[in-house]
């Protein structure tokens, strides 16, 4: 892969670097705002553990972490620990007074905060904080979501930890029971079009996190079929996702065997989940081919895109909400900025390999 010139953006995808100012500006004393008003956080909509997950997953990849970056990853960690129940549920919603909007459940935010407490338990720097957060990853892992991404998000975590701790039980046994609803999942497609692999009737929402997991899942029970589904869901995805030299990435509306065309509202996460994903495939192979897919999403946000416009803001550090046909959503939600940020923290570890 090589380096090319200059993007819509103002910088190529080797110059891109992650600026936290605008996910400090959306964290106060409890957790990150879930939306904003362009760069204003809307406090009136609080926060949610799918994104206070996000932000520590984040936090803790920093690999040159800050005084900024270490006050808010300890913040996520405290508020991801509040949210678990003692009988392995999990709360998402707070409202701007600190208290608890939902009862707690197992739905894609329990996987998340799984994810989350598993990368801090794996990498964060301090010896406290990585017990702290093993103690309530363990907790979250008594149960199982009945939703197959939230059971993916979970996995994440799951492999996370076991590349530090190969005999954790917990992790383990998590990473096994993914398998068995992959291909529950599978099984109920009923399709058997070799044309359209995925396990799912019609690509969702963080689809690479599918391929990461499987990945993730063969890597930690050294399981190469399973490593080699991963790839080729991967390699899938990115088939359909790609078009004319820039990603275009599943839209809000899903899609499906017969609706491969460019499609919006398309959202930041699909473009980290494939960040992630190729990262992960990259580590598991050494397969440089897997580097392009990294450089296409650091690229999109850039202004690679089916609008051509640059998706996050280099000033403030924010990500747009959403890419439309006619150019950015030009509020800089929790989501999209963490969604970014990933995103060039793997082109950042990139352009320092070469």
């Amino acid at each position: 892969m090589t380096n090319g010139p200059d993007r819509p953006g103002g910088a190529t995808a080797e110059l891109a670097r992650p600026v936290f100012d605008h996910l400090a500006d959306l964290t106060d004393q409890h957790g990150i705002f879930e939306h904003a008003l362009l760069t204003v956080p809307r406090r009136e909509h609080g926060y949610c553990v799918d994104d206070v997950a996000r932000g520590l997953v984040v936090t803790c990849r920093e690999p040159r972490p800050g005084p900024v970056v270490d006050r808010l990853r300890e913040r996520y960690l405290s508020f991801v620990l509040h949210a678990v129940s003692d009988d392995g549920r999990c709360h998402n919603r707070m409202g701007s007074d600190g208290r608890w909007n939902d009862d707690a459940g197992l739905g894609d935010w329990w996987g998340r905060a799984a994810w989350g407490l598993g990368v801090a338990a794996a990498i964060s720097p301090g010896v406290g904080a990585r017990a702290r957060a093993l103690s309530g990853f363990r907790i979250l892992a008594q149960k199982r979501s009945p939703s197959p991404r939230s059971m993916t998000f979970a996995a994440l975590g799951a492999g996370e930890l076991l590349r530090t701790r190969p005999d954790e039980p917990a992790a383990r046994k998590l990473l096994q029971d993914l398998v068995a609803d992959v291909d529950a999942a599978a099984a109920g497609v009923g399709s058997g079009d070799p044309a359209w692999p995925w396990p799912e009737p019609r690509l969702r929402y963080a689809n690479g996190a599918v391929a990461e997991a499987l990945l993730i899942v063969g890597e930690g029970l050294s399981d190469p079929a399973v490593s080699a589904r991963g790839l080729g869901l991967l390699e899938f995805l990115m088939r359909v996702e790609v078009r004319d030299g820039h990603l275009s990435v599943t839209p809000v509306t899903g899609r499906g065997p017969d609706d491969l065309t460019a499609g919006f509202d398309q959202q930041p996460i699909e473009v980290a989940a494939i960040a992630d994903a190729c990262a992960t495939a990259y580590r598991v192979t050494g397969d440089p081919r897997w580097l392009v897919g990294i450089n296409l999403a650091t690229r999109w946000f850039l202004g690679e895109n089916d609008s051509m416009t640059p998706m996050y803001d280099p000033v403030s550090g924010g990500g747009y909400d959403g890419l439309q046909a006619d150019g950015p959503n030009l509020n800089q939600g929790a989501e999209s900025t963490l969604a970014m940020l990933s995103t060039l923290q793997h082109a950042q570890r990139l352009s320092e390999m070469r």
